[in-house]
C-alpha cells in the first residue's frame, strides 16, 4: 500500500455489525476478524475510490491528529489486511 492506493473490500468480505455480540466483524470465506474501533472506522472509509492519503487526511481532520502519522499507521495496518486477504488496492486488481 502507497499513499495513492485505493484500498476495498474485495466482493467475499463484508464488514458487517453484529448485533448478537455487539461487535464489528469483517467476514470471509471461513474467516473471521474482529477489528478494534479505529481499525473499523478506517475500514469505512475503503471504498475503492479515496486513495490512502484521503483516508488519512479525512482522519486526521476527524480526530485532529497529525497526517503523516495516521498516514503511516494506517498503511501498516492496511497493508497487513492486504496480506491477509481481506482488502485490495483496487489499483492493482
Amino acid at each position: 500500500m502507497t499513499p495513492g492506493s485505493r484500498p476495498a473490500l474485495p466482493r467475499f468480505v463484508k464488514l458487517r455489525f453484529d448485533r448478537a455480540r455487539d461487535t464489528w466483524l469483517l467476514l470471509a470465506p471461513e474467516r473471521i476478524l474482529i477489528p478494534d474501533e479505529i481499525a473499523v472506522e478506517v475500514l469505512k472509509l475503503c471504498d475503492g475510490e479515496a486513495t490512502l492519503a484521503a483516508i488519512a487526511a479525512t482522519l486526521a481532520a476527524r480526530y485532529d491528529a497529525p497526517h503523516p502519522q495516521i498516514l503511516s499507521d494506517i498503511t501498516a495496518m492496511l497493508a497487513d489486511l492486504e496480506a491477509k486477504g481481506f482488502l485490495r488496492d483496487r489499483e492493482a486488481a
